[in-house]
């Protein structure tokens, strides 16, 4: 055997769960997940401020964040195929810091298509963070471990999108949605350097010498015929489709009569990602005991509970709706990106990246899709679109519960290609 076959086919040298190692990684990838969430989606509060400063539409003004989440989805899938080649760390770290340091740029823009033209360039460099987070967790943390370090990582992702909208929020109404977009990119590049500070080098990868077109498109192929994925990443369409037509419009529908509420207060409503918090890190350590199929299935019939609440008039009712939704969303989203690592064999990269363009994808296109229906029936007509969703996720997750959990063999010439 060759020594870079033998180095590819060694024992992995895992990270204990428990271990100084592992509070590192879990630490730092929190960090990683809250940049992600933070840059990505603190414009979300400001959206009817847009839409007031600039006179355009709910819907335009929705694209400050799908012109983000779109190219995202395309950043991460070449970004996940290249960095077969690149450090992991090195990849995240470079999207951490373009990515804080565009949204302070996007604070600055004078006019609305600079700012949604700053706002893209922060979705194509932050690609580096999701695209590798995933894998590198997968590569690293042992496998009986997995799922508590992942829900933990998505936990993240909770905290980032909870603090993002909350401070944008507060610092909106008290110095101007400009001062807010730049305290967030600020506070992007603290998380950066504590990313950089705490997190290990891999010791399970391994660059690979430079690939073509067709090995990218046949681990791609690869991946989407192995049993459970193709389900999985319908799961992240769906998932985050819905998520985000919730949290789009929300901010519309509580500053109209009856609620009238201010841009703090809707600021205030993105503290249900606590919930999100909780969901994920305990949806985690149930899947890792009970069996992700019977846990999915539940978190998707909690979400659809929360969402029906959000038809009710009083607010108190209504807050407590969308916190619901959230639980659910949460855990859907940190089982199947969970799931996704487990399944994959050989090119995790690929894998968690066509995972990631699914999810960022119904993200982009639902969430402005959403406004279609928000601008013809407002609410109810929302909820009845991201029903829909919920129910296809639904059967996805019915799928999913059928098969046994086991990773299918990479095919023997993809795998061999694989090693060079």
């Amino acid at each position: 055997m060759t020594s870079s076959a033998a180095s590819a086919t060694a024992a992995p040298h895992w990270t204990e769960p428990g271990s100084a190692g592992y509070r590192q990684i879990v630490a730092a990838l929190f960090l990683a997940g809250y940049s992600t969430f933070s840059l990505l989606h603190c414009v979300q509060p400001l959206l009817p401020a847009f839409a007031s400063t600039f006179g355009v539409s709910p819907a335009e003004a929705s694209l400050a964040l799908s012109l983000a989440t779109g190219p995202l989805a395309l950043s991460i899938l070449l970004v996940g195929a290249a960095s077969e080649r690149w450090s992991r760390k090195r990849t995240m770290t470079v999207s951490m810091f373009g990515a804080a340091a565009l949204d302070l740029l996007a604070a600055a823009m004078p006019g609305w298509h600079g700012l949604l033209a700053a706002r893209m360039a922060v979705g194509i460099v932050l690609g580096g963070v999701p695209a590798v987070a995933m894998a590198y967790l997968a590569e690293e943390i042992h496998p009986r471990g997995l799922g508590f370090a992942m829900g933990l990582y998505v936990s993240g992702t909770s905290i980032g999108g909870m603090t993002g909208r909350v401070v944008t929020g507060l610092a909106a109404e008290a110095w101007g949605w400009r001062a807010a977009l730049g305290l967030t990119g600020a506070l992007g590049l603290l998380a950066a350097a504590g990313f950089v500070a705490l997190l290990p080098a891999s010791r399970n990868f391994r660059p690979r010498a430079a690939t073509g077109a067709g090995f990218h498109l046949r681990a791609w192929a690869a991946h989407l015929a192995t049993p459970g994925l193709l389900p999985l990443y319908g799961v992240g369409l769906l998932a985050m489709g819905g998520f985000m037509t919730v949290y789009n419009y929300a901010g519309f529908r509580l500053m109209a009569p009856p609620y009238s509420l201010t841009q703090a207060h809707i600021g205030l409503i993105f503290l249900l990602y606590l919930m999100g918090t909780l969901a994920s890190s305990s949806a985690g350590w149930l899947a890792d005991r009970l069996g992700r199929g019977p846990v999915l299935i539940g978190s998707v019939l909690i979400a659809l509970t929360g969402l029906a609440l959000t038809l009710a008039l009083p607010l108190a009712l209504l807050i407590a709706g969308i916190g619901v939704f959230t639980f659910g969303f949460f855990a859907v989203h940190a089982l199947a990106s969970g799931w996704v690592g487990r399944l994959a064999r050989g090119n995790k990269g690929h894998a968690s990246a066509l995972y990631l363009l699914a999810y960022y994808l119904g993200a982009s296109v639902m969430g402005s899709a959403g406004g279609w229906f928000w601008m013809r029936a407002e609410w109810p007509g929302v909820c009845g679109f991201v029903a829909l969703l919920l129910l296809s996720l639904l059967g996805c997750a019915l799928w999913l519960a059928r098969l046994k959990a086991t990773p299918a063999a990479v095919p023997d010439a993809l795998a061999a290609e694989a090693r060079g």
